[in-house]
């Protein structure tokens, strides 16, 4: 039983050092991680904008910060990002308000600025509410199944990530290990952040179709090109982990033999548009935890997004799920993103059609129908403002309404 823990430990940090490694490797070949990964956020924040008007008293302070990555290897950034939900219709409150804090960055101590190098990666947060209803659950709160930016809740002092990222062969592979983030590298695409993009999370991660593990699961993923343009992601993790105690997922991992488990085939036009220009599909099987009251289960998911040399980001997404606890049990979705000037405002739009999954509630319940826009407004360099609509048709939980009107805003300043 020893050994075959240690060779399930060795075979996950493997995975997972593979899925860093591409999520690094867009700054010179491209990658295998999301959006939200602490070295493409990090990149993202520091990419040519379209503002409205600039902070030039702040330059000093984004200075230093180059020199240091280009001197030490050390990267960080910090943000603060709020979010403010209302509706037309619940069974309980109409309006729901979180924010959070994070710290996060990365420090290439081996090989810096080499193809095969090395780096450290975390990510420490706060989250808080200013309602008594959360984002998280504000769906519940109106009846509806599903989430809205399931990161908005009120978890107070927590851990992310906290892990090492190597790559080999110039990059071709990339392994990570440690306390990871299993949307990171779990069916990513453009618009599933919920800090830059969509906030419903059926157009997020699994489009609610996959049994989600908190964040700082001790696991481990590696991520392969095979060809060019065909790529293989795998990953293992604690499916019971605990974010605000971070640290006791290495008890977990070892002792409830609780496993979160992914594979992932796909195929890319380019490396550099990784999360942009992507096809692949997803098995995920989970053991279920006690930890978390979680059931066992499998499922696929699917995703298709391409992108135009207009801007323009179409695509089609969903998933089958068997048990595993997850929201929906069938979903598909499609949608688009365009952004009329490269580093400018970005306007997203999306429909939705969803099953309830029937372990998770009661048999029989409605289907849902579950549309959304938003417009990203660059307002500076560092600053962005979002102004959310949603229409949510058939409310399962809520049969006294056929339909929900949800208006929000999300802002987020990062430095």
């Amino acid at each position: 039983m020893l050994i075959k823990k240690i060779v399930i430990l060795i075979s996950g940090v493997f995975l997972c050092s593979t899925n860093l490694l591409f999520a690094q490797e867009k700054e010179k070949k491209g990658g295998f991680s999301g959006p939200d990964q602490v070295e493409r956020q990090l990149e993202s924040d520091n990419q040519e904008k379209q503002p409205f008007f600039e902070l030039g008293f702040m330059q000093p302070y984004f200075d230093f910060k180059s020199e240091l990555k280009e001197n030490k290897g050390f990267d960080f950034g910090l943000d603060y990002s709020a979010v403010y939900f209302g509706a037309s219709e619940s069974l309980g409150e109409k309006s729901a308000s979180s924010g959070m804090v994070r710290l996060y960055g990365s420090w290439e101590l081996v090989n810096r600025g080499k193809g095969n190098n090395g780096a450290f990666i975390y990510k420490i947060e706060h989250r808080h509410k200013y309602s008594e209803v959360v984002p998280k659950f504000f769906g519940f709160e109106m009846g509806y199944v599903g989430m809205e930016v399931p990161a908005f809740n009120d978890d107070g002092f927590r851990m992310t990530n906290f892990y090492w990222r190597q790559r080999f062969i110039d990059g071709k592979i990339s392994m990570v290990v440690g306390l990871l983030d299993a949307t990171d590298y779990v069916d990513v695409y453009a618009l599933a952040s919920p800090w830059t993009g969509f906030m419903n999370f059926q157009f997020s991660t699994g489009s609610e179709t996959i049994y989600i593990p908190n964040d700082a699961a001790l696991g481990i993923g590696i991520g392969a090109y095979l060809t060019d343009n065909i790529f293989v992601i795998a990953s293992i993790s604690d499916a019971g982990s605990d974010p605000t105690k971070p640290f006791k997922s290495f008890e977990t991992f070892f002792s409830n033999n609780d496993y979160f488990k992914s594979f992932e085939l796909g195929y890319v036009t380019s490396k550099d548009k990784f999360y942009m220009d992507n096809i692949h599909v997803t098995y995920w099987h989970s053991d279920g935890s006690d930890v978390t009251a979680s059931l066992s289960g499998w499922g696929i998911a699917f995703s298709a997004i391409y992108y135009f040399e207009n801007n323009l980001n179409p695509f089609i997404r969903g998933g089958y799920a068997k048990d595993g606890g997850t929201l929906l049990q069938k979903s598909i979705t499609a949608g688009l993103g365009f952004q009329p000037k490269s580093g400018g405002n970005l306007l997203g739009v999306a429909f939705g059609w969803g099953e309830p999954n029937e372990t998770t509630f009661s048999p029989g319940l409605s289907d849902q129908i579950t549309t959304e826009i938003f417009y990203r407004i660059q307002v500076s360099k560092h600053f962005v403002i979002t102004p959310d609509i949603q229409y949510l048709i058939n409310p399962a939980l809520n049969l006294d309404q056929s339909s929900i009107f949800l208006w929000g805003v999300r802002g987020r300043l990062n430095l």
